[in-house]
């Protein structure tokens, strides 16, 4: 891939997914829908559908939901070039429990995956120095050890050759607790030019509890702007000299949230890479996190640019 073609890469897991086609406890589901699910190749995949040139490194076992999770991903215009299969290691899965009106319970099998044993080794430097934008999540250090190293490595790469850094903190308090989180987290947004919090995240990281003070933590620490998810109230972003609250979209039906904050992230960059403003680019953000509400699964609701075009009109997602 060219250097002036690609845009964003990402690194992280993804694992294949597992929906039951019934609503209720996962011990009475007998068929099941396969699927794929990890949140940077969520934000992999919707960026791709936006019209955008995007990398995902990562490390799968060389087994059949391996290739079936790489083939999905590259069926989707992701670039994986830089994914390594692993013999010893077996490819993650997961379980979503569909419940009517609320979120669903998610089940992980992901211990002593092929992706918990990257490495710094498995990065390319000449591959990620070709891009624009680095995006990075908590998960990717939430993983082990030698991901953590592997998650350093990649922001020294990305400074080295000034790529601009997106990192999303994405907790998973069933990889890690909040104490052991709260210190490498906030050693990442640190040298992270956009942190992009969830308000709880936020709450968790820096013990502070509105937007407002939340983004001062974030910049007294070094990130040139912070964007806090707000849910169905849209979001606030802050930089030295800017800040505003940038409402949502209504979606009358919500059928998934799972995906939601990935594709808000992907829009935001969409957003970026066009040279909309910080307000303009949340807007979009927030337009394609809502797409991904009104159907189930990670990927399968993120528009396509024709969908979410300004010349379009915003009553498409209202349904």
């Amino acid at each position: 891939m060219k250097k002036e073609n690609l845009d964003v890469v990402t690194i992280g897991e993804t694992m294949t997914l597992f929906v039951p086609s019934a609503v209720g406890p996962l011990r009475y589901a007998g068929q099941f829908d396969k699927t794929i699910g990890g949140a940077e190749s969520n934000v992999a995949i919707a960026l791709a559908r936006l019209g955008h040139q995007v990398g995902w490194i990562s490390r799968l076992g060389h087994d059949e939901f391996g290739i079936f999770v790489r083939n999905y991903i590259r069926g989707e215009g992701v670039d994986t070039s830089q994914v390594s299969f692993d013999d010893d290691y077996p490819t993650a899965v997961f379980f979503k429990e569909r419940q009517l009106g609320q979120d669903p319970k998610v089940y992980f099998y992901r211990k002593g995956s092929a992706a918990s044993q990257m490495s710094p080794a498995d990065l390319n430097e000449e591959y990620i120095s070709q891009a624009k934008f680095l995006h990075i999540t908590g998960i990717l250090p939430a993983l082990s050890e030698n991901c953590k190293m592997t998650a350093y490595r990649a922001i020294e790469i990305a400074k080295k050759h000034q790529l601009t850094i997106l990192f999303d903190p994405n907790i998973r308090l069933k990889l890690w607790k909040q104490n052991e989180a709260r210190e490498p987290l906030l050693h990442i947004a640190s040298y992270c030019d956009i942190v992009m919090p969830g308000l709880d995240e936020g709450e968790m990281l820096t013990g502070k509890t509105s937007p407002e003070t939340i983004a001062e933590q974030f910049l007294a620490n070094g990130t040139k702007i912070v964007v806090i998810k707000l849910g169905e109230r849209g979001a606030y972003y802050a930089t030295a000299d800017e800040e505003a609250y940038v409402p949502g979209f209504e979606v009358k039906q919500i059928v998934d949230t799972v995906g939601a904050g990935d594709g808000f992230a992907a829009g935001f960059l969409s957003g970026l890479l066009r040279g909309y403003s910080y307000y303009e680019s949340i807007r979009l953000a927030n337009r394609v996190g809502a797409y991904a509400l009104t159907v189930a699964g990670d990927v399968e609701g993120y528009p396509f640019w024709s969908q979410v075009d300004p010349n379009h009109t915003e009553k498409e997602i209202l349904r």
